[in-house]
């Protein structure tokens, strides 16, 4: 597997994980504001670690989305200067891969 092509996939299932990972940020949230009426001390202290701990999901999430965002950018300017330094190289992968697509759906008609 090329450097590239793992370093897409990983991109992609950290993206995955983020998105995952505020959805239980935001059930968690819900089910803290669901118990706020509750009472007594166990529930008070099990509430304010929820809390501790939400808070630092959500900053490795931030910095996590902060990464996804520069690894992104990274690769669309990597993309960018390959197609700049290789135009025609370019050219011939995107016919070559519209030739493809195109076999493929007058395959499926």
């Amino acid at each position: 597997m090329s450097t590239r092509l793992a370093g897409a996939k990983r991109e992609v299932s950290k993206e995955k994980l983020i998105q995952d990972f505020r959805m239980v940020v935001t059930d968690a949230e819900e089910l803290l504001r669901a118990t706020a009426g509750q009472a007594g001390e166990k529930v008070s202290a099990v509430r304010g670690r929820i809390q501790e701990n939400l808070e630092v999901a959500k900053e490795r999430l931030n910095a996590a989305e902060d990464e996804v965002v520069a690894m992104t950018k990274e690769a669309a300017l990597a993309t960018d200067e390959y197609v700049h330094e290789n135009p025609w190289t370019a050219v011939g992968v995107g016919a070559a891969v519209g030739v493809i697509v195109g076999m493929l759906i007058g395959r499926g008609r």
